[in-house]
């Protein structure tokens, strides 16, 4: 290079332009270059012995270049003007992070590994430990990394860009776990920028936003034995009943500035689930977002979990002791949308990298976000990388995916005009629809027995149907017309319910279209909506009478089982993600009696086959009573396999209670009374049958007595 050359290299250096920096800088034919602007000083060492090599010159601001008196691996000894001196490998004396094959496969969209290789790597070259950094922004004319260890200097540590994949590169010998640092670019507008990484395996503590260094994964897991079985534990004939928590407001220990983190929640919460009975505990997404408010739904960091619970190893030894009590551990995942914050994913390298650039299709207007460009190979394969990160690294047993019908349609919460059809004019986004079903077919391939739940409020066909039959490939959905149906229904003043007798039997007529999971989520108890078991009508005590019923119709009817946390004590009022459950509810009988009647429910519907074994077949269903809306009652059986007893259901949702109501069964016989939500147990009047049914006749019937706003679940025993 001429001296003129090296001057201008030397001007772009220093003004933090300088777009080749192994170009300039390193090792060149016996000659090494270094920027170190401010330094006094800069000598060559050997790396083997520390013998000198030579003394490095200045040349304009900032570059040091000079002879090396051998062509061996160096360190430079770096004098500063305080008197303090650095002793440290070169940068840009080693070669390049990435092979081609994680170039090509990121650039096809399939590097499924992409948190082992992209993003920051504690790891060795040449025998020097440090840290690989990489990251895409194809559009960026310059990508430095910054940090403490630089004193956030963009000039000091620029990277080398692989024109093939518009992936930045740079390995930085001597750092290590628990370094924070960002990336500054120089945009495509000329724009100066500040963001963290995409790819992050850990970061700060929100409201901070860097990004940190994490060790490699090595959490020695001690559930073995649960992940051999959680394949037949997940299936469709499995009992699948779920506790969905926020996990910054299930408990704060010390007040309302407080919370649990994962050892705290070790101790407290996993037990608690598992005395309850629940087989999985769902988590309100967990992966770094920076605004609280946003309950995890805005999330920015796809590859790391929330730094305000503790470490990604925390976060692990959390699931193994969920696995270690036979808890499932479910998480709600966000490939739909992402927060605009600058420091984030938003034109993240001056253009629009990850989102599209028209806003009919890249801006969300319900929640003021962005939206997923899934027509660009990087994005598609940067968000299924991410899945497979929680699945394969945290042994997550199932994703529970946002926003599914924002995905799938175009036109989603969109007036006419404000939306693009796709090529062949429909309002499908068939991106979506390719991404979700390669989404579903690799976390089949590679983590077997895990499971993906989507949360669909629309007709979609085959949303949980296989791929080889046309189907997206979920396993299981959310039945969201069950859940607004039933609401209704019981909301209802019973006066009035007779008129509304099909928003509990609907569900039966599509019930079997698809696995479905019936919730009761945080969606039904924020924004007004209030609790629970302030939707009920009436007096205090038809309240939790109705609320009680309603419990039991939902773990009576085919489909898994999801509640949000406080509906178990039957919460007072509604969610807020600044508080926490309203423990002290517990105090009263009424509600702790609403607390026991939960955990007999899941005791029942995991011990009794009948009621989970066809939960998505018509074979285990079969109505009893389905159109008497004159008393509104609702009577039905569910059926296991051959030898297996069924159990019938009976609902009387008015206040009256019903003497010698007669209910067709099919066995005549002796039933027994497993279950009676009026019961005094769960705070109730005490009516009901003594524990035994008599069945008789040809075709068998029993007269029961049918409490006030109640059910019963009757098993079969033996025959007359």
């Amino acid at each position: 290079m001429s001296d003129d050359g090296l001057a201008r290299a030397a001007a772009e250096a220093m003004a933090g332009r300088l777009t080749d920096p192994f170009g300039l800088l390193g090792p060149h034919a016996g000659t090494v270059r270094t920027f170190q602007p401010g330094a006094v000083g800069v000598e060559l060492l050997a790396r083997d012995d520390g013998r000198p090599l030579g003394r490095l010159e200045p040349f304009g601001d900032g570059l040091w270049t000079g002879a090396c008196a051998e062509e061996v691996p160096y360190l430079l000894r770096i004098a500063w003007p305080d008197g303090a001196e650095q002793v440290t490998e070169d940068p840009y004396a080693f070669g390049l992070v990435l092979g081609d094959l994680d170039l090509h496969l990121f650039s096809q969209g399939r590097h499924w590994q992409l948190a082992h290789r992209f993003g920051a790597q504690p790891t060795e070259m040449d025998g020097v430990p440090g840290v690989a950094f990489a990251v895409w922004a194809p559009n960026a004319r310059r990508v430095s990394v910054v940090g403490d260890f630089n004193g956030w200097d963009g000039r000091r540590h620029p990277m080398r860009l692989r024109v093939e994949a518009g992936v930045w590169e740079l390995f930085v010998p001597r750092l290590g776990p628990g370094e924070r640092y960002k990336y500054e670019m120089i945009g495509a507008d000329g724009s100066l920028l500040l963001k963290a990484d995409p790819v992050a395996r850990a970061t700060e503590c929100p409201p901070r936003t860097g990004s940190v260094v994490a060790p490699r994964p090595d959490f020695r897991w001690s559930d073995q034995e649960w992940m051999e079985s959680r394949g037949a534990r997940q299936r469709p004939d499995a009992p699948i009943s779920v506790y969905e928590i926020h996990a910054g407001s299930w408990l704060r220990p010390h007040g309302p500035d407080s919370h649990l983190d994962w050892n705290g929640l070790i101790e407290r919460l996993v037990p608690y689930v598992a005395q309850m009975g629940f087989t999985h505990v769902e988590l309100l997404p967990i992966m770094e977002h920076p605004f609280g408010g946003s309950w995890g739904y805005q999330p920015l960091s796809q590859f790391a979990p929330s730094a305000r619970f503790g470490s990604p190893e925390d976060f692990a030894r959390f699931v193994d002791a969920c696995h270690r009590e036979g808890v499932g551990v479910i998480l709600d995942w966000v490939p739909a949308h992402f927060p605009s914050d600058l420091h984030g994913l938003a034109r993240f390298d001056g253009t629009h990298l990850y989102e599209h650039a028209d806003p009919r299709e890249g801006y969300h207007q319900d929640w003021n976000t962005l939206i997923y460009n899934l027509g660009r190979t990087e994005v598609f394969g940067f968000l299924i990388a991410s899945a497979l990160w929680w699945m394969e690294t945290f042994h997550i047993d199932g994703l529970r995916v946002d926003a599914v019908a924002s995905m799938l349609y175009r036109d989603y919460s969109r007036k006419a005009g404000e939306w693009i059809p796709n090529v062949h004019g429909g309002r499908e986004n068939l991106e979506s629809v390719a991404f979700l079903k390669e989404l579903n077919r690799v976390v089949r391939e590679r983590c077997p027995g895990a499971i993906t739940v989507a949360e669909e409020s629309t007709a979609w066909p085959g949303v949980s149907a296989p791929l080889d039959q046309g189907g997206l490939g979920f396993d299981y959905k959310w039945n969201m017309g069950w859940m607004h149906d039933s609401l209704h229904y019981v909301s209802r003043d019973p006066i009035h319910r007779s008129w509304h007798h099909h928003e509990m039997t609907f569900s039966m007529v599509y019930a079997w279209t698809e696995k479905f999971v019936l919730p009761l989520s945080h969606d039904e108890v924020v924004h007004g909506k209030g609790s629970l078991l302030g939707k009920m009508p009436g007096d205090r005590w038809r309240q939790l009478a109705t609320l009680r019923a309603y419990l039991a119709f939902m773990w009576a009817h085919p489909g898994k089982k999801l509640l949000f946390m406080g509906g178990e004590l039957a919460q007072e009022t509604e969610w807020s993600h600044d508080g926490e459950i309203a423990w002290h509810l517990l105090e009263r009988p009424e509600h702790a009696a609403m607390q026991r009647l939960v955990a007999d429910l899941n005791r029942l519907y995991r011990a009794e086959p009948a009621l989970h074994r066809h939960d998505s077949d018509p074979a285990g269903f079969e109505w009893l009573v389905g159109g008497d809306s004159a008393n509104s009652v609702f009577a039905f059986l569910r059926k296991g396999r051959p030898g297996e007893r069924p159990i019938a259901f009976v609902l009387n949702m008015t206040p009256q209670p019903h003497q010698d109501y007669r209910v067709p069964l099919p066995h005549a016989g002796r039933w027994r009374e497993l279950l009676n939500t009026d019961s005094t147990l769960y705070g109730g009047s005490d009516r009901g049958n003594a524990g035994l049914v008599q069945a008789e006749g040809n075709p068998a019937s029993a007269a029961l007595v049918l409490p006030p706003l109640a059910a019963l679940l009757l098993r079969y025993e033996e025959e007359a």
